[in-house]
């Protein structure tokens, strides 16, 4: 390990293999942090945090801080992160709020400068946000989001997989997966072309995708009536499962 001399390690934090801490870093007495992960210099890591192997931590990020939901009584709450993340300068994580509820952070994502967890939200996988991107409370964030610099998302909302949210959107429902939004208040623009072809998605996969998004925004059409065509009408394939199923769970409803 190499741990800058002014570096404050409380009792009780647990470093992997090869981590590495900067100078006046601190990490507190109830995180963990996984191997070969890197510490900047300034960086804060408080709380009940766990943090997995490989993770890079940029200069004058706070990670773990207790959560700003004011119904907050000192209950013990986590934050967890997954492997392979980096964290661009002066991004904040909080924990959860309830007691033994946790913020969770998964794999392989890339968050640049200033952007913010709050409390209890869920972030996938192999997602990039730009800078200023920010979560309020209970939001989750499916795998490969792409989300714009200083977009704003409302509490409770969702953001499906592989959806792309444009800069200084503001989101205040749910957003489907495999579609662009954009705009203040946000709306969905299109199918997430070049994302999808990026990902790897086929011809006939984005074809079908498109077909219901055409049914899904068509003005003649309610949500319901909407959802019918494209049972009745799309290939019965994995992703148009998926997009069924978010619209059908969605509480705050989609983006129109």
């Amino acid at each position: 390990m190499a741990i800058h001399p002014t570096a404050v390690i409380e009792p009780g934090a647990r470093l992997g293999i090869d981590v590495e801490v900067g100078a006046y870093a601190v990490v507190g007495s109830e995180v963990s942090l996984g191997d070969r992960t890197r510490v900047g210099h300034h960086v804060t890591i408080t709380g009940k945090t766990e943090i997995g192997p490989e993770n890079l931590f940029h200069p004058f990020v706070s990670i773990g801080g207790q959560t700003q939901d004011l119904k907050y009584k000192s209950e013990p709450t986590y934050l967890k992160i997954g492997a392979r993340n980096v964290f661009r300068e002066f991004i904040t994580a909080n924990r959860g709020t309830a007691p033994g509820a946790a913020t969770t952070i998964g794999d392989d994502n890339v968050f640049l400068a200033y952007a913010h967890f709050a409390h209890d939200v869920r972030v996938g996988n192999h997602c990039i946000f730009s800078n200023n991107a920010t979560l309020g409370g209970h939001v989750v964030v499916e795998d490969h989001v792409v989300i714009g610099g200083m977009t704003a998302i409302h509490q409770f909302c969702r953001i499906g997989r592989h959806a792309m949210l444009g800069g200084c959107t503001k989101i205040v429902q749910d957003a489907p997966p495999y579609f662009i939004a954009d705009g203040n208040p946000a709306k969905v623009r299109s199918v997430n072309l070049i994302g999808l072809q990026r990902s790897g998605f086929s011809h006939e996969t984005i074809r079908t995708l498109r077909k219901a998004h055409r049914f899904l925004y068509d003005d003649s059409l309610n949500t319901s009536q909407a959802l019918a065509k494209i049972k009745a009408e799309c290939d019965e394939i994995a992703e148009i499962r998926t997009l069924l199923d978010f619209v059908q769970a969605s509480e705050r409803g989609i983006i129109r």
